[in-house]
């Protein structure tokens, strides 16, 4: 009886074993998250030397660059962005602390929906590095050309009904073993 009890409690809790994936935590390979705060498109990237946060809107590309290992803000360094071949210089905005690309190119092939790559060339002081990085722009309804609507909504539900068929089955072979004894 406890060997049935302990695998339908197994049975019965799927979704704690599922709870957490096998990441690392760490800085390597990080895909951009998505902006919860202003839904923009967003795209980060990050070596050893700095790390770069940028958020698209119409009218231009702001970029936050900062220094890795001590969160300090990278000001008037040179920063250059590169979309699908179109390439333009980001102007340093001291008032804001950023650097905006505004070049109409860029922005055009940036806004366009789908998964773009981004490669930011970064010089400040002696230390320079080449960034890069995915940026994911939905289409005006939301979604992204790479979507797959309802794969990971229907996720939950097709291991809770798997859950659910295996503890049918328990059940079955535990009520025959019953009937017969």
């Amino acid at each position: 009886m406890k060997s049935i009890i302990t695998v339908l409690m197994c049975l019965a809790f799927p979704a704690i074993a599922l709870a957490h994936g096998g990441e690392d935590h760490g800085h390597d390979d990080v895909p951009a998250a998505p902006s919860a705060v202003s839904g923009l498109p967003r795209v980060e990237a990050a070596t050893e030397t700095f790390e770069v946060v940028g958020t698209l809107s119409d009218h231009e590309l702001a970029l936050v660059v900062d220094r890795f290992e001590t969160n300090e803000p990278v000001l008037n360094g040179k920063v250059e962005v590169e979309v699908d071949g179109a390439k333009s210089m980001a102007k340093f905005r001291p008032e804001r602390g950023d650097y905006a690309v505004d070049d109409k190119a860029l922005l055009t092939t940036l806004t366009k929906p789908g998964k773009h790559s981004v490669m930011f060339t970064i010089a400040a002081g002696n230390d320079s590095d080449l960034l890069e990085a995915a940026m994911q722009v939905a289409d005006a309804s939301g979604t992204t050309a790479n979507a797959k609507p309802g794969a990971l909504s229907s996720f939950p539900f097709s291991v809770s009904a798997m859950g659910i068929a295996a503890l049918a089955l328990v059940l079955a072979v535990a009520t025959a073993r019953v009937i017969r004894r």
